[in-house]
């Protein structure tokens, strides 16, 4: 590490401690050349898994997308910024735990909803019906009929094994944005 002083680069760490609520280290260093003291800050700095698309396209995933998508869907509801803020913490940390390089959208989708279900049962049926691209009220009907049908374990469920079939998604397993006129919507594949 050069001296922020003197741009020497003989620096001696001092002290060496971790910043609590973070994966962050403080490191306090002194220069060996002008005897300056100063902080760095160290963070980990995963990669998170290629997100596949429903036509095949991959992109990184993106927190602030899905950030933007919740935000949408919960716009006028009794939400807290920290709710969705631990919810896409949650979705961005359980990719990078799967140790897989590529995810479906449709397995993020699903996620989502799942967690977004228990916060605000508005704000899910906003999120879905983007990310299930309805195309009637009946849609909307099945949707409405099925909320608090799933079993609630608390934990986050993201299901990457296997070929995820059968998992109660509604049968449209792409999470269209658009509607075929190339117009993003609500929720975005991550």
């Amino acid at each position: 590490m050069n001296c922020p002083f003197c741009g020497a680069p003989k620096t001696e760490v001092t002290d060496t401690r971790p910043v609590s609520g973070s994966t962050a280290v403080r490191r306090r260093r002194e220069c060996r050349v002008c005897h300056e003291r100063f902080t760095t800050y160290e963070t980990l700095h995963p990669t998170a898994p290629k997100v596949v698309k429903r036509d095949g396209r991959r992109e990184p995933f993106d927190a602030a997308k899905l950030r933007h998508s919740l935000e949408l869907a919960t716009t006028k509801r009794p939400v807290a910024e920290g709710d969705l803020d631990a919810l896409v913490e949650a979705v961005e940390l359980n990719l990078m735990s799967v140790r897989k390089r590529e995810v479906e959208a449709r397995r993020i989708g699903q996620m989502v909803m799942r967690e977004l279900e228990k916060l605000d049962t508005v704000a899910y049926v906003r999120f879905a019906s983007v990310y299930k691209n309805f195309q009637d009220a009946g849609a909307f009907r099945e949707l409405v009929d099925g909320i608090g049908a799933g079993a609630d374990d608390g934990q986050l469920p993201l299901a990457l094994d296997g070929d995820g079939e059968g998992e109660g998604d509604g049968g449209n397993h792409g999470g269209a944005r658009d509607g075929g006129n190339g117009e993003e919507g609500v929720a975005a594949d991550a």
